[in-house]
């Protein structure tokens, strides 16, 4: 099998974000799995405008005026699957991530998605919000989630622990279990996707 590629997105751009801390650490374990590359796509690279363009992506046909759209749409394009890692904002995701994934149609289609959250319950309702989204962006949506809540976030967000070796063996079990689904998805999408 080819290799196959996974984008982890970091779906936050506020300074002093969380988000970095378990999109560097599941971008390392997603890098233990056999023929894979990983890349780390920071959302504070693509400072995208607000969607602005005269028509949906789904009929742009990749034809994007911003240059930034443009740089993003060749990094999802190359991607065979993907782990969104985001906060939960008032019970959704964060508007910098939604406005990321609204820029583009045919680079999504077709891929799997899996998902790290952190915020209230784990960032369980952000994901939800995150699952419609990637259906009618045709992607495959993981069912299972890593979900950090808050007993191991808000004393991490408020200086008063670390995030370490600790914290991640404690999320290592849900990992595993939604990388291997993300890795199987991926396999499969791919191999449809090359017929």
């Amino acid at each position: 099998m080819d290799t196959l590629r996974i984008a982890v997105i970091i779906g936050s751009t506020r300074p002093a974000r969380f988000g970095d801390k378990p999109a560097k650490w599941i971008a390392a374990e997603a890098k233990k799995l056999e023929s894979v590359e990983v890349e780390l796509l920071d959302l504070v690279d693509y400072p995208m405008p607000f969607f602005e363009e005269p028509m949906g992506p789904s009929q742009l046909g990749k034809k994007y005026s911003n240059d930034v759209v443009k740089k993003w749409s060749a990094k999802i394009d190359a991607a065979d699957a993907f782990i969104i890692v985001t906060p939960e904002y008032n019970h959704s995701t964060s508007g910098v991530l939604k406005n990321a994934l609204d820029h583009l149609f045919p680079e999504w289609n077709n891929k799997p998605v899996g998902f790290v959250s952190y915020g209230g319950v784990g960032g369980a309702r952000a994901v939800e919000h995150l699952r419609q989204i990637s259906v009618e962006l045709e992607m495959a949506p993981i069912r299972n989630a890593v979900h950090i809540q808050g007993s191991i976030l808000f004393p991490i967000i408020m200086g008063k622990a670390q995030w370490n070796t600790e914290t991640e063996a404690h999320l290592k079990d849900n990992a595993d279990k939604m990388l291997s689904q993300l890795l199987w998805w991926a396999k499969a999408l791919k191999a449809a996707r090359m017929k």
